[in-house]
């Protein structure tokens, strides 16, 4: 899969390769680490004898590809692609168990880039929206389904330019991803009357990360 995915990277490179020629554009590949969590069972589910009550991924090495577009010196427009290798541990009334698994994140992210365009040094700050893909994970006697939920980003770092064209870029992005609202009972009020209330419950990813960008046109 990751082979694909490479080979993808750079299909895509070289047909937008006349785009960038006209337009300022950034491409970017990182690699980080990302701290994640997941979340509880309002059911447990038992298997062999042992009731699981919560799943979380584990903690990983993570790696991605982003392509950006210009709007003016400052704003830009990203699309990011991130995978984190990692596990999928349950946790319950015995002994944790573990399953391999893949996270995928597919988001659009609006960028905003301080700074003069051609500075050393830019900061920037960015928000995004999309989708996060929990691949299929097998344990014994149980399998979970691959599922996508929708999820947001939020972003900050700085890329720093030695040379016009290739420069660093290090950054730090939180991703919550909605996964399930857990009923918690109801609210009432004297004159608005009953309503239910629910726990919303998000599964989140936490990177850090570093990489190489290269700009593109103008």
């Amino acid at each position: 899969m990751l082979r694909r995915s490479i080979v993808l990277a750079a299909l895509l490179a070289l047909v937008a390769a006349p785009a960038f020629a006209q337009a300022k554009a950034e491409a970017s590949f990182n690699v980080g680490y990302t701290i994640s969590d997941g979340v509880s069972f309002t059911n447990p589910v038992p298997v062999n004898g042992v009731v699981f009550n919560r799943v979380d991924p584990k903690d990983s090495v993570s790696f991605g590809l982003g392509i950006g577009f210009f709007i003016n010196h400052e704003a830009e427009v990203e699309f990011m692609w991130n995978r984190q290798p990692t596990k999928l541990e349950a946790t319950g009334t015995g002994p944790a168990v573990s399953g391999d698994m893949k996270v995928d994140n597919y988001h659009g992210n609006f960028v905003f880039n301080f700074g003069e365009e051609d500075a050393k040094a830019r900061p920037f700050l960015y928000i995004g929206l999309g989708a996060t893909n929990f691949g299929e994970s097998t344990f014994p006697n149980k399998t979970f389904p691959s599922v996508t939920k929708f999820s947001w980003a939020l972003g900050a770092g700085v890329k720093v330019y030695p040379s016009p064209h290739a420069g660093f870029r290090a950054g730090i992005r939180w991703v919550p991803t909605y996964i399930k609202t857990d009923a918690a009972g109801w609210w009432c009020d004297p004159y608005w009357g009953c309503a239910p209330v629910g726990n919303v419950q998000y599964a989140n990813q936490l990177e850090f990360s570093g990489g190489i960008t290269f700009r593109f046109g103008g």
